[in-house]
C-alpha cells in the first residue's frame, strides 16, 4: 500500500508531507497529507481485489463532487486515478486538505463529550437537510437487507417496510466529522436510506456520552421523535447489533439494547 501510495503521488504530481499516514478500516485505505503546485492537499488510496474494484464505493466521492451542493461542507475532490497491479485494483483520490481535526480519531464511537458550539450544530443540521434534498439513484440502505436483518437482530416483530426514503451520507459518525470547523468526510457510501437515518446513526454512536446524545435528541427531535425517526433508529440498531456479532462496537451493545427497549412500544405503531 505504501508503494502504491508513492506511485499515486507520482501520477498526480504531488509530494508527501512530513506528517504521518492514516490507515482506514481494516487497512483498506491509506491516506496522508501532500503538497502540490496548487497548495496543500490530501492523497487517499483505496485497494481491492481486482474482481471487486470499482462500483458504488469507488464512485461515491466522484458522484458526491458532481451532485452535492456546495453548501454541504466536504473536502473537494481535485483529481483521481485508477489502475491495476498484481491482481489488485487501486483508486487514488486527491482532495483539498482539511485542516480541522476529526472529532473522534480513534473510531466512530464517541467516548468523550466534544466542545461544539451552537453554530457547529446548526451547520450540521443545515448540511443534513441539504443532503436529503439531493436526487440520486444511489442506494445506501436496501429494503432487502431490512427485510432479512431487522427480524433477526431486533428480536420482535416489526413492519420492515420503509415509511419514507431520503438521501443520506450513510456513514455519519464522529470519525467522519471535524471541529471546530465542520467538514463531513468519507462520501463512499452515500445514497438513499430511511428518512432520518444519518441523525439516527450519529445518535446511536453517541450513546456512551449521555450529554451529547441528549444534545442530538434535543436538536433533532423533529427527525428522531417521528414515525420515520423511530424506524430509522430501529434500522441503525439492527446494523450495529449485527456488527456486534463480528466483534465490532461491542461497548455499544448494552446501550443499544436499552435504546431498543424504549423504541419497542412505539415500533408497534410502525408494525
Amino acid at each position: 500500500m505504501r508503494d502504491m501510495l508513492s506511485a499515486a503521488a507520482t501520477m498526480l504530481n504531488v509530494a508527501a508531507a512530513d506528517s504521518g499516514e492514516t490507515w482506514g478500516w481494516q487497512g483498506r485505505t491509506l491516506s496522508g497529507p501532500v503538497t502540490s503546485a496548487t497548495g496543500n492537499a490530501w492523497l487517499r488510496l483505496v485497494e481491492a481485489p481486482e474482481s471487486k474494484a470499482g462500483g458504488k464505493l469507488w464512485e461515491g466521492p466522484l458522484e458526491a463532487e458532481r451532485t452535492m451542493p456546495s453548501a454541504v461542507p466536504r473536502p473537494r475532490l481535485r483529481e483521481r486515478r485508477t489502475w491495476t497491479d498484481g491482481g489488485y485494483g487501486y483508486l487514488a483520490e486527491l482532495y483539498d486538505r482539511v485542516d480541522a481535526p476529526v472529532i473522534a480519531p480513534y473510531g466512530p464511537v464517541l467516548r468523550e463529550a466534544p466542545d461544539l458550539g451552537s453554530g457547529w450544530w446548526e451547520e450540521l443540521g443545515a448540511a443534513v437537510g441539504s443532503i436529503t434534498a439531493v436526487s440520486t439513484d444511489r442506494v445506501a440502505v436496501r429494503q432487502q437487507y431490512l427485510d432479512r436483518a431487522m427480524p433477526q437482530f431486533l428480536g420482535f416483530p416489526v413492519d420492515t417496510r420503509v415509511p419514507a426514503w431520503s438521501t443520506a451520507h450513510g456513514d455519519l459518525h464522529w470519525a467522519n466529522l471535524t471541529a471546530p470547523k465542520l467538514t463531513i468526510l468519507d462520501w463512499e457510501g452515500w445514497g438513499i436510506a430511511p428518512a432520518g437515518y444519518d441523525v439516527a446513526l450519529l445518535y446511536s454512536y453517541s450513546l456512551l456520552v449521555p450529554a451529547t446524545a441528549a444534545e442530538i435528541r434535543q436538536r433533532f427531535s423533529h427527525l428522531l421523535d417521528s414515525r420515520c425517526g423511530h424506524f430509522a433508529q430501529l434500522v441503525v440498531i439492527t446494523e450495529l447489533l449485527q456488527s456486534n456479532t463480528r466483534g465490532d462496537n461491542l461497548e455499544l451493545e448494552a446501550p443499544l439494547r436499552k435504546q431498543l427497549e424504549g423504541l419497542r412500544s412505539v415500533s408497534r405503531a410502525v408494525a
